[in-house]
């Protein structure tokens, strides 16, 4: 329920300005309070499309397009729709032929862009950041280009992804069950100039987080590869599921009361297993003793405000920069089962077996989002109860491309797939020395604390953005 905030209530003056409308969403939703601050505030402004240049004049989201994905990195090209765009990890994107991408280069993305959404979920932002060059977007993503000779990209960014740029985005949606909006609708977007020097300094932590994600990005993958190589099996750090035959036809003997389903014998996937037990190794289940390695209990949602609840992430935007989540009153019993402990490792656990679905991806929870979050119970667990071997190291091998393929194999159920609870137990983990392993968690630390970093740099810039506009409104 959304209730007026009486530090700058709606007005009677307002009224008028909607044709006298008398229902309370159009003048709560915040899109018109943002907008009459703006107008209150004293500041110079300028329209959007004055601030920005490339194709289209900078506005520009691109025609629908004949899409063909390929399985090899030679010869695509990474490809992100609206929701791609949020993610923090973007090891695991589809690939868009060249051949095709080529003929738009108009969709490629450029450092220091703003994307948003443009279809359905309309106004999430995402900022480009220096490892995303060479990505190309869906037709569902609109770009926004700032010229650098009039605008900071950071500042510009800031200001789009503020509660005064989102709500007027969003604001200017249009359609019924699935909302759109177009450049011509956000190209006189009021754009507040602030002091040269605050501006500068917005934009500043903004390319520091931007920069900060790309670091994250590639230490999580640097400690990946360390680890295989470490192992003694490198050919498993840059693995590629579908250049191998596929199973077609495949003998098994030694069947068991386990599992009689033919997927959990995949041979593709006993190749990995095998080659992970040709090197000394433990298995995850003995390593999770004393630890955990089962999913979460379910429990009881009631909604409720950022005052008196918890933020609780589900599995699709567990592998967002920022979720945004569902704020939940939780008793005490309840919040101690859905929280987790520092340095668990996170499997998303339901789903279904779709390329791009995220069942059984992996995320690391450490920092601010063990302090801050709560999560589902379609999330298994991964808690180490062997102090040699901690959550840091297995995240590392549990993020692979080639254990995403193990625990596919292992699933089990109907519609909804599982990850059986037995096999999962006999993954193999390679031991390394303790030397290596060391090194290894703490690349995965450092990446995390990169993150949690450019979260901290990118909060101070909206916080400076909307405080120098609220005060000039006053």
């Amino acid at each position: 329920m959304k209730v007026v905030d009486f530090d700058n209530p709606v007005h009677y003056s307002w009224f008028a300005d909607q044709g006298r409308r008398l229902d309370a969403s159009s003048y709560l939703s915040g899109a018109y309070e943002a907008r009459k601050l703006l107008e209150q505030a004293n500041l110079p402004k300028e329209p959007l499309h004055m601030l920005t240049t490339g194709p289209e004049g900078g506005i520009y989201n691109g025609p629908k397009f004949r899409r063909i994905y390929v399985s090899d990195r030679s010869y695509g090209v990474p490809f992100m729709g609206s929701t791609d765009m949020l993610e923090a990890d973007f090891s695991w994107l589809p690939l868009l032929s060249k051949k095709y991408a080529l003929q738009l280069p108009h969709l490629e993305v450029r450092p220091g862009t703003t994307l948003i959404s443009c279809s359905g979920t309309v106004g999430r932002t995402a900022f480009v950041r220096p490892d995303m060059e060479g990505f190309w977007s869906s037709q569902h993503v609109m770009k926004v280009t700032p010229n650098p000779q009039r605008v900071p990209p950071g500042y510009l960014n800031a200001y789009l992804q503020s509660r005064f740029g989102v709500s007027i985005i969003s604001g200017s949606a249009y359609g019924a069950i699935i909302q759109h909006i177009e450049p011509q609708h956000i190209a006189n977007l009021p754009v507040p100039r602030l002091d040269s020097e605050l501006e500068n300094k917005i934009n500043a932590l903004i390319q520091d987080a931007a920069q900060l994600r790309a670091n994250f990005q590639s230490k999580i993958q640097e400690a990946t590869r360390d680890l295989f190589t470490s192992a003694g099996v490198p050919e498993l750090a840059d693995y590629s599921w579908h250049q191998h035959p596929r199973d077609l036809g495949f003998c098994v003997t030694s069947v068991d009361t386990t599992t009689l389903r033919a997927f959990n014998f995949s041979p593709r996937t006993h190749q990995i297993i095998d080659k992970l037990k040709s090197v000394p190794h433990k298995t995850l289940g003995d390593i999770c003793q004393g630890g955990q390695l089962s999913r979460g209990n379910r429990f009881k949602r009631i909604d409720g405000d950022p005052a008196h609840g918890v933020r609780l992430v589900g599995q699709r935007q567990g592998f967002w920069i920022r979720p945004e989540g569902r704020w939940v009153i939780l008793n005490k019993e309840d919040l101690a089962m859905a929280r987790v402990s520092n340095e668990t490792v996170l499997i998303a656990s339901q789903g279904t077996l779709g390329e791009n679905e995220v069942f059984c991806r992996a995320l690391f929870v450490t920092g601010s989002w063990q302090r801050n979050f709560v999560f589902s119970e379609h999330f298994l667990r991964i808690q180490s109860g062997d102090p040699d071997f901690p959550g840091a190291y297995l995240f590392a091998l549990l993020r692979s491309e080639a254990i995403f393929r193990v625990l596919r194999s292992m699933s089990t159920g109907g519609k909804q797939q599982d990850i059986h609870e037995e096999l999962r137990k006999e993954i193999p983990v390679p031991i390394c020395t303790p030397e290596d392993r060391k090194r290894i968690a703490e690349t995965v630390r450092q990446a995390y604390r990169d993150r949690d970093e450019a979260d901290r740099r990118e909060d101070e810039a909206l916080r400076l953005l909307e405080e120098a506009i609220r005060e000039a409104a006053r």
